[in-house]
């Protein structure tokens, strides 16, 4: 009897740190690791860490997917390049704190790769979804020796950074599954255009595929029906330190994800439908054929309703004999004076164009702008940097405009550079000069009119 008590209580006692070694939890230690059908999750269990087979492959990848969501969304990957043939993954921490994934041969198929040394290193899972390593004496609890954020795979989740730093160099940039079954690196990828008037490419390998347009103070030039919204709110950010892009959700049960797609070549934005419990396709680019890049050439035009959907701008003809071809663009239809005598005429409700050769002040006014442009022969067009409140500060364009596209609604004003000679591109002087000659008009009138009535009273008093 003693015995089968003895077996009994010893029996529930392994029960009771079995269940310890595999309750739930969102750290793990440098004595401890993570192997197959175990998994971390956060701490308000929005999002789980462990190991997975995407589509219908069987290889192993560790990554990072919604935990409450039944249809399994993963949003990081691991080890997209190498991936473990087997159930012989282990994630764990090494002697000098580094964090590697290692499989059935003891060989490392994926690491942090960290250069510094740390004896107290813990890794967690955040609420946000950001996987992290820190050190468990630092006292600062957002300072990490590496984060998963840092190296995105195909998926922006809110708080997640698309991301220049400038201190470092370090850039933050997503890129498409290769397949539904293959979460390697595709030929599609997302991320900023570092240059003085910074935009968001999307390109297809080394080659632009699509541009948002630059921010414009209310949003992307490219995107002008991206407005505040119940679900998410955006951000971008651009100075000495940073350029970034970054979406937050208005709330906690608003769920919402931006996906490159190597299928169907687009950024797409999905929400989280609770009631219908699937995810609903929010928005997609390209929307359209207008937002394939540079579609219609230098100085052209895209305008969907129209037919062909490319045109030359006001002031230019096709360059080319054949309608069908406008890849050669548009040229003008007068020449310019390359000086302080030609003009500009004014299009609005445009995305404005590819931005890589711009320059912004953002301390000029509008007319300062329009004489800084006139004084640089290379100048092409000039428009405000900023267009809320009413609009300040300065862009300007240098050499041949491309990708410009127009919209129905919404859209940017642009002012570009036209001969003097070209039909409303001195609009601004001739209302000058009509303002100046109607003021002199009008004292001639008045003068002319006293003369008459001093004629009158002269004649009045004489006959007296």
């Amino acid at each position: 009897m003693d015995v089968l008590c003895l077996f009994f209580i010893s029996f529930k006692l392994l029960l009771f740190f079995s269940g310890l070694c595999y309750a739930t939890t969102d750290t793990i230690s440098s004595s401890q690791s993570l192997s197959e059908g175990r998994t971390l999750v956060s701490k308000d269990q929005t999002f789980e860490l462990g190991f997975f087979s995407p589509g219908s492959s069987k290889n192993r990848y560790l990554g990072i997917w919604y935990k409450k969501i039944p249809v399994q969304t993963v949003v990081w990957v691991a080890n997209r390049l190498n991936p473990i043939n087997d159930s012989s993954g282990m994630l764990m921490i090494n002697r000098t704190g580094n964090l590697v994934l290692m499989s059935q041969s003891t060989s490392i198929v994926w690491s942090a790769n960290l250069t510094k040394v740390s004896s107290s290193a813990v890794v967690q899972l955040l609420d946000s979804g950001n996987l992290v390593l820190r050190d468990e004496q630092d006292g600062n609890l957002g300072t990490y020796l590496w984060q998963s954020f840092d190296y995105p795979s195909d998926t922006l989740i809110a708080e997640m950074k698309l991301e220049w730093d400038l201190k470092t160099g370090f850039e933050r940039r997503i890129s498409a599954w290769r397949s539904p079954d293959d979460p390697s690196p595709g030929d599609f990828t997302w991320g900023i255009e570092l240059q003085e008037n910074p935009e968001i490419i999307m390109r297809k390998g080394s080659t632009k595929f699509y541009r948002s347009g630059p921010w414009n103070g209310l949003g992307f030039s490219g995107a002008p029906e991206l407005r505040p919204n119940p679900i998410f709110k955006y951000k971008f950010v651009s100075n000495e330190e940073e350029v970034y892009y970054m979406f937050n959700a208005t709330k906690k049960s608003a769920i919402s994800r931006i996906v490159m797609n190597e299928t169907s070549n687009a950024r797409e934005r999905f929400v989280w439908n609770e009631e219908n419990q699937s995810w609903k396709l929010y928005a997609s680019v390209p929307r359209d054929r207008c937002d394939n890049y540079d579609l219609c050439g230098s100085y052209g035009i895209c305008i969907l309703s129209a037919s062909p959907i490319c045109q030359c701008l006001e002031g230019f003809k096709s360059k080319s004999l054949d309608s069908m071809d406008w890849s050669q663009g548009c040229i003008r239809n007068k020449p310019l004076n390359y000086s302080k005598v030609d003009g500009f005429i004014k299009f609005d409700g445009l995305k404005v164009p590819d931005a890589t050769h711009s320059s912004v002040n953002r301390s000029m006014n509008l007319k300062e702008c329009r004489e800084k442009c006139l004084e640089n022969s290379s100048c092409m067009a000039y428009t405000n940097s900023d267009i809320s409140g009413g609009g300040s500060g300065c862009t300007m364009w240098f050499g041949d405009l491309m990708d410009m596209k127009q919209f129905p609604a919404g859209g940017q004003d642009l002012y570009i550079r036209m001969s003097a000679s070209e039909k409303g591109a001195n609009d601004e002087h001739k209302n000058i000069q009509i303002i100046v000659f109607t003021t002199i008009a009008a004292v001639a009138v008045v003068a002319v009119l006293s003369l008459i009535v001093g004629f009158i009273l002269s004649i009045l008093l004489l006959n007296k």
